[in-house]
């Protein structure tokens, strides 16, 4: 491929489509099918105008008689190419040229395309705005323009009842990306805009809210109408740091941060943040498992540190949640008093209208999978996440029984690293020690001599159940570790599942365990990372 940019998309009928990778110019495509002879894998669409030289079957047959070591290094690209779309996800590669389009009249296109220039500069990229006044030039124009400067920005016209114009088009056909740009606080227009399945795979929504906005419009209308959308974002009108996260999320330079489930052992995570915020590590995209979960929509919230430390005394540390004992016919406890401090902190609000992108983990008994959570009631998803075996009441969604996302994934960066756009940091807390004895058997011989056993000697049912519920999880997350640019894991063997008393302990704990280690590592390094690992593992 001399230029352009090519999609690979596999699937079938019943599950529709979806896009693989992105290959730029400079790859070759159709060589799997070309050297094993077998029917091609996966579908090839144009995601712009692209430009291809082509290699018959019979010329390639003749270069591996006369040039066997050109078919290695066909080979050779081949491998990395495999490599990099299971490491990558499917939009590990950074655009080179970007399609902004204003989905209806009245949004401020050109206000955006200037705001997120000036962060794209403050980045480190050279960059142009190309707009309509451009369009009597032909592709091999816009190649050579594209070419001198690290991302063109490609401004689009506002579309009225429907349709597209010549230069939007235009615009489309040029991009390696496309952003649509909505506003966050109307509801779609009554024609919504026609875009292709291939365009809308590569396209991020960016739902425009007002400068002091303490929370976004819904995007559950827009999402409707523009199904198989990347992933979208909020961004406030003239917030620097909104433009800002745009820019990194369009870039590939967005960190994502993954937080594991662990009970008290979460309150590491808090500590964890504040370290990281200090070192100047942003934080673009959060998910997790579990009291991660809970943590990590704290942040998606828009929390600051000290409203995030408040909220979590008051929820786990003051009000003791694990307190409402019932008959043990499904679990120990109700989770009434879960649920109310839940709805209490979080409210009405919908995954898809968090600041920050956000997901949660649980897992369904019903079907035997993970279910990660991406839209719907913010409160009943992390319901579901944290709901342990046995200790809380599941939560039933159509019919399905969701218990907590530990049982199979206690520690989800293998999602957020499919979704790409950056490095993936990751705080596991459920290594180490968690459980221990000091009696020789727990059998029902003993329980005469349980009233005599001081606090400690051995584990209380709930302990039990909690750390049963993450054991599979725990081992599957060491394998997860090479899909992260940064590894952390704070020692916490000191703090029990279920010691929320020990909120300060593990704050600090967590702070100067991830401290420590931003010290030793080049952290610029790290935020330029495009593709997750880059950045190595610590």
């Amino acid at each position: 491929m001399l230029s352009g940019a090519l999609g690979v998309f596999t699937g079938d009928e019943e599950d529709g489509e979806r896009l693989v990778t992105v290959l730029p110019a400079g790859e070759v495509v159709g060589e799997m099918a070309l050297i094993s002879g077998h029917p091609r894998s996966a579908s090839i669409v144009a995601l712009r105008d692209s430009e291809l030289v082509r290699l018959p079957s019979e010329a390639y047959d003749d270069l591996v008689e006369r040039q066997p070591q050109k078919v290695l290094q066909l080979t050779r690209a081949l491998v990395r190419r495999l490599e990099r779309s299971i490491s990558a996800g499917p939009s590990g590669l950074p655009a080179r040229t970007l399609a902004l389009i204003p989905l209806s009249p009245g949004v401020p296109v050109e206000g955006v395309a200037r705001g997120l220039q000036a962060a794209l500069r403050a980045q480190g990229f050279s960059t142009a705005i190309f707009d309509s006044a451009l369009a009597g030039h032909g592709s091999a124009w816009f190649h050579r323009a594209e070419a001198e400067r690290q991302l063109v920005l490609y401004q689009g016209t506002p579309q009225r009842d429907g349709t597209t114009d010549g230069w939007t088009l235009r615009c489309l056909r040029q991009s390696d990306r496309v952003v649509l740009l909505a506003d966050g606080t109307a509801a779609p227009p009554a024609a919504p805009p026609k875009l292709a399945a291939a365009d809308l795979a590569r396209s991020d929504l960016v739902l425009l809210q007002p400068a002091e906005a303490a929370r976004p419009g819904p995007a559950a209308p827009w999402l409707r109408v523009l199904p198989g959308l990347a992933l979208h974002l909020h961004l406030r009108a003239g917030r620097t740091a909104d433009l800002a996260r745009l820019a990194r999320t369009v870039t590939g330079t967005a960190p994502g941060l993954v937080l594991a489930g662990g009970g008290a052992r979460g309150f590491a995570h808090l500590g964890a943040i504040r370290a990281l915020r200090e070192a100047g590590v942003p934080i673009d995209r959060v998910g997790g498992t579990s009291m991660g979960a809970i943590i990590a929509a704290g942040l998606a919230c828009g929390w600051d540190e000290a409203e995030h430390l408040a909220r979590t005394r008051a929820a786990f540390v003051d009000s003791k949640p694990l307190s409402d004992v019932t008959l043990p016919l499904i679990s120990l406890f109700r989770g009434r008093k879960v649920v109310e401090l839940l709805q209490t902190h979080f409210g009405d609000l919908a995954i898809e209208d968090t600041w920050l992108p956000f997901y949660s983990v649980s897992t369904n008994l019903t079907a035997s999978r993970m279910v990660v959570e991406r839209r719907g009631p913010l409160w009943r998803a992390l319901r579901a996440s944290i709901s342990i075996p046995g200790v809380l009441p599941p939560v039933v969604a159509d019919g399905e029984i969701l218990v907590d996302g530990a049982v199979i994934n206690h520690f989800p960066a293998d999602v957020m690293a499919s979704i790409g756009r950056g490095p993936v940091i990751g705080v596991d807390i459920a290594g180490g020690r968690a459980l221990a004895a000091e009696v020789e058997s727990l059998d029902a011989g003993v329980l005469r001599n349980l009233f005599r056993l001081r606090r400690g000697q051995a584990p209380g049912i709930v302990s039990i159940l909690t750390r049963a519920g993450t054991v599979s999880s725990t081992a599957q997350a060491k394998a997860l570790r090479r899909q992260l640019a940064l590894f952390l894991e704070p020692p916490l063997e000191s703090i029990d599942l279920l010691d929320w008393k020990s909120f300060e302990r593990g704050v600090e704990i967590g702070y100067r365990h991830t401290a420590e280690v931003l010290e030793r590592i080049d952290v610029g390094a790290l935020l330029q990372a495009g593709q997750v690992g880059d950045a190595g593992t610590t």
